[in-house]
């Protein structure tokens, strides 16, 4: 890329490059990064199976490890390269239920060869329940629990060679880009389905990211609550909500645009179905409708901007002890098959000790990378802080970010038990862990 000329910085005053991109840097803040050019590249790949690999759909143990019977609609994934002068990153969104801890590993090694880190690359579930099942993806079940999910070698393979196929088209055509975000509150779409009483996240956010000559490139949308609409019955590959959105955002935007649908902290989020919806799959496409049409409104009303600043965080860090819950054998246990003789054998080969973070600036935008389904009032207490130390106008939470723990819950709620509980790995102070580590690394340097 060619670097961006003196010429080109509108300060006077200074003839030497170096000392007016330090100032430039020094005017945009911590987190900034300053004005550089940004440039994109984006790219769909379908990662729907053939019904012959006989992949399993995840987030049920009532499903017995049964493969798919059929396809109702498509799932994909989507890349959206990020690339400044002194940085190139990549976010990937995907129509899946998570990703077991060592994929996006196994996605940079493919992509080695081409210079990418791990760390470059920034993975994000949609957490579709009528997708790849979570536990056949992990080549550290060995356990052959139907109901917990048996480790299917094909599958991953599969889903690691589309990701990284992703990628590389995405790369393929980076040109300069304007990006705006905005946020629309939309209260009573979604609930908590822990308490009536309970916390919700009602902000629908949004990010237009186009051409420097105003064709729409790309839309990435974060919208908070389980895809649930379809259970353990459905057998057929979907996308569920999330799906509908993404589809009728860009038949709405049209343009060829691409739509990335990232969730947030859905831990306790269900979403609340639309008037009429009828059966569940009409449920779950009036559900994604609707919504798109809210967010094409947002939309509409966004001016992108040129130079937009691009901040890139990562880190690992310590995770409490692992522990079941007293609930466990009551709740997620009976649904998964598991018992007192193998749970700790499966906390301490399948759960990891540390986890990481990546937090990303985009403009406007800032988004906090959270490695399971953290509860929303923590995500609410989360976007707060990273918001006051980071500057950033809208943060937005990306859940199930580039590998799934666990449950993340607040110690009062992890003692009060239930399913949510039960499948909270690291005891009650897991979620307040995750929150001050994530906003550790999102906290721009000093």
């Amino acid at each position: 890329m060619a670097a961006i000329g003196p010429h080109q910085r509108g300060i006077s005053g200074f003839r030497n490059w170096p000392c007016r991109w330090l100032l430039l840097a020094w005017l945009a803040g911590p987190f900034a990064g300053g004005a550089a050019e940004l440039k994109s590249g984006v790219a769909r790949v379908d990662l729907t199976p053939p019904l012959t690999m006989k992949a399993a759909l995840g987030g049920y143990g009532e499903r017995m490890s049964r493969p798919a019977t059929g396809v109702h609609d498509r799932i994909w994934a989507k890349a959206l390269i990020l690339q400044d002068e002194t940085q190139r990153r990549v976010i990937v969104t995907a129509d899946v239920l998570a990703f077991p801890p060592g994929l996006r590993d196994a996605v940079a090694q493919d992509l080695a060869g081409e210079g990418w880190r791990t760390e470059d690359i920034l993975l994000l579930a949609s957490h579709s329940h009528t997708s790849f099942d979570l536990m056949a993806l992990n080549p550290k079940n060995t356990f052959r629990l139907a109901p917990l999910g048996i480790y299917h070698p094909e599958a991953r393979a599969f889903l690691v060679g589309k990701l990284a196929e992703v990628i590389r088209a995405a790369g393929r055509q980076t040109q300069a880009v304007t990006v705006a975000t905005g946020v629309k509150a939309l209260p009573g779409w979604n609930r908590n389905r822990r308490s009536a009483q309970g916390v919700a996240d009602p902000d629908l956010t949004l990010t237009r990211v186009d051409s420097a000559a105003g064709q729409p490139l790309a839309v990435l949308v974060n919208w908070t609550a389980h895809p649930t609409f379809l259970d353990p019955r459905h057998m057929d590959f979907s996308g569920d909500w999330p799906g509908n959105l993404q589809r009728t955002l860009e038949a709405l935007v049209g343009r060829d645009v691409t739509v990335l649908y990232f969730n947030g902290a859905e831990g306790d989020q269900s979403p609340t179905p639309r008037p009429n919806g009828g059966s569940a799959w009409e449920q779950a496409e009036v559900y994604g409708r609707d919504l798109a049409l809210e967010a094409w409104r947002v939309w509409l009303d966004l001016r992108p901007q040129p130079n937009p600043a691009l901040a890139w965080q990562s880190g690992k860090f310590a995770l409490p002890p692992r522990v079941a819950h007293a609930d466990f054998k009551r709740t997620g246990g009976a649904e998964y098959g598991l018992t007192d003789d193998n749970i700790g054998v499966l906390l301490e080969t399948v759960c990891p000790p540390e986890t990481v973070t990546t937090t990303v600036q985009l403009g406007d935008l800032a988004i906090a990378g959270v490695p399971g389904e953290l509860a929303a009032g923590l995500g609410l207490e989360l976007k707060s802080e990273v918001q006051r130390l980071t500057g950033a106008k809208h943060v937005a939470i990306g859940g199930l970010a580039n590998e799934w723990v666990s449950y993340l819950l607040a110690p009062e709620e992890y003692r009060r038990g239930g399913y949510e509980a039960s499948m909270s790995f690291y005891g009650e102070t897991a979620g307040p862990t995750v929150v001050r580590e994530v906003t550790r690394v999102a906290t721009p340097a000093k």
